[in-house]
């Protein structure tokens, strides 16, 4: 099945690539958790090679990993940096720990994917161990509160804008079932209401939550007079964590992963009948979720591909296999970051301090926020 992909936000302009004479820089991956890098080469600010430390919550997460590669591949382009990659394995002790010992063996930036993204005294925490020693912090993907960026003039954050995702998945999911013939389709039950599970990422994530609400809020806005809306499925279950909205309580705790997933719809599948219209939808926070999901549809006989029976599955971050899904038919849609720019982003600001220059320099052809160093790679819809 061909897939169209809609651009639903203007795109950052793209940049050119400063591709150099001299051989590339060494781009080897430490294995997971080791945190003793190889020494620094001396600095100055007239530029030269610098060492930049990358702490990545955890190399288990599939669009963190083709971060990763985008970002090995690309730094040979960037021959001033030495890239030094460290897998924190989702522990935030073990983050800091390796933090603190590149900082001791003479990291010249600090590039952090923080694990717990709901506590600012850990992400403050991590930004005075900077500024003590001197070295610029650069966070990506997973947020940071303006207040930790704004505490220090070389500190910066690269990622997508949180609510966004989710606004761009209720577009999707009210396009599609918008389409001729879809809401007879998917409303099994013919009682106006298109019943959804929602599989959530991590609490205190502010992707997690902006991509539940919005997902949900965005799609009923643009089907409001077509005679259905979403509603939370009674396979969810109810939580009280956040304020009753009607949305953000409803959802299977899948936490980003895949296997999760499946046995949480497989659990679903077990009790909720989609022959009877109990789930008539799915969302997942993640493409790694939507495909669990899809992977225990399968085994009840849905979304096979072809002509037989389908549950509609959304995600976000359009991986290669949530991609090869949807063209295959047993996947709906999905909300595309832009890993690659994310990646040569990160590297450009890096590249900025090999340089000698600060941090935000050269940044004008990004979105940037106002008031706070934070740079927005804008998201894309794909649909089969």
């Amino acid at each position: 099945m061909k897939k169209k992909i809609f651009a639903i936000l203007t795109a950052a302009v793209m940049l050119t690539l400063l591709v150099a004479a001299c051989a590339p820089a060494d781009d080897t991956e430490t294995p997971a958790g080791d945190t003793t890098p190889a020494p620094a080469a001396d600095t100055n600010d007239a530029g030269g090679q610098i060492r930049g430390d990358v702490f990545w919550f955890t190399y288990a997460d599939t669009f963190l990993a083709s971060v990763r590669e985008d970002m090995i591949s690309l730094e040979a382009n960037f021959p001033n940096l030495n890239l030094v990659h460290h897998d924190s394995m989702n522990d935030q002790a073990t983050q800091l720990e390796q933090i603190n010992t590149a900082i001791v063996t003479g990291t010249d930036i600090l590039i952090v994917n923080i694990v717990d993204t709901g506590a600012e005294d850990v992400a403050m925490n991590i930004v005075d161990l900077g500024r003590e020693a001197g070295v610029p912090v650069l966070f990506f993907n997973r947020e940071v509160t303006d207040a930790v960026i704004n505490s220090y003039d070389e500190a910066a954050f690269i990622g997508t804008w949180a609510p966004e995702a989710g606004e761009f998945q209720g577009m999707a999911i009210a396009e599609y079932l918008l389409r001729d013939g879809n809401i007879e389709l998917y409303d099994v039950d013919g009682n106006g209401e298109i019943h959804y599970i929602m599989l959530r990422g991590e609490h205190g994530n502010p992707e997690a939550f902006f991509r539940t609400f919005y997902s949900v809020t965005v799609a009923n806005q643009m089907l409001a007079g077509s005679g259905v809306q979403l509603v939370p499925s009674a396979a969810n279950e109810v939580s009280t964590l956040y304020d009753d909205d009607g949305i953000s309580n409803f959802f299977l705790y899948a936490n980003w992963q895949a296997a999760e997933a499946h046995t949480l719809v497989n659990t679903a599948l077990a009790a909720h009948s989609p022959e009877a219209g109990d789930i008539e939808l799915v969302i997942g926070n993640n493409d790694d979720a939507a495909l669990g999901a899809i992977s225990a549809l399968n085994e009840s006989g849905f979304n096979l591909g072809g002509d037989g029976p389908m549950v509609p599955v959304f995600g976000v971050d359009a991986t290669d296999a949530a991609v090869t899904a949807i063209g295959e038919g047993r996947m709906t849609g999905t909300v595309r970051q832009d890993g690659t720019g994310m990646a040569r982003a990160v590297l450009e600001l890096a590249n900025n301090i090999a340089n000698g220059e600060s941090l935000m320099a050269n940044t004008g052809h990004h979105n940037i926020d106002a008031g706070v160093a934070k740079i927005r790679i804008p998201h894309e819809i794909v649909f089969g």
